[in-house]
């Protein structure tokens, strides 16, 4: 019977639908150096499909679909929890265990045959990330508590890496010439 599943065209789409919005979700982790990134994000949205997708397929008379969706978010909140860390009294990786949520969520919508509901509650979750990230950056009042903290972190960090690439870019040049002025020497 599970073979058959395999065969069918739905099942391929399922599987599309999931990797794409999986991918869209975990695209912006990535592109910030974020913990889940594409192939997690992808991977965790997969599974969910896939779960829900067979629990909805093979489920007949007397069944109730319902409880994999339960089992589903007992497993990805402990999946979640194990991403958050305390440090020096700061919560960290909060956002990142949302996001964990929200690639669930979305995972069980695709594999219950919801994918344009998916796919636009994927680009709400890139909006929302990147929009609060963006109102941070711009206006003082958002950066309070823990979140002032995480700003000054990153602004340093930013600043210490711009740092070092400068420092790199002046060793490259003077090994640059160094090694060019070598070669007039040694062809004369």
């Amino acid at each position: 019977m599970l073979d058959s599943l395999i065969t069918l065209p739905l099942f391929w789409k399922t599987v599309a639908v999931s990797v794409a919005t999986g991918g869209i979700m975990g695209l912006e982790r990535q592109l910030r150096g974020k913990p889940a990134g594409i192939r997690t994000s992808v991977l965790i949205c997969l599974g969910t499909t896939i779960f829900v997708f067979l629990s909805h397929q093979l489920g007949g008379p007397g069944t109730d679909p319902t409880r994999v969706l339960g089992q589903v978010v007992t497993g990805i909140g402990f999946l979640g929890g194990g991403v958050m860390l305390i440090r020096e009294g700061i919560v960290y990786g909060v956002t990142t265990a949302a996001v964990i949520w929200m690639l669930a969520a979305v995972g069980s919508m695709i594999g219950l045959g919801y994918f344009g509901a998916a796919f636009s509650m994927a680009i709400v979750q890139v909006a929302v990330l990147v929009g609060v990230e963006m109102f941070e950056s711009h206006f003082p009042w958002f950066r309070r508590g823990v979140h002032s903290v995480y700003h000054k972190i990153t602004v340093q960090e930013h600043e210490e890496a711009e740092q070092v690439r400068d420092r790199l870019r002046e060793e490259a040049l003077n090994r640059n010439k160094g090694q060019s002025s070598g070669r007039r020497n040694s062809d004369v």
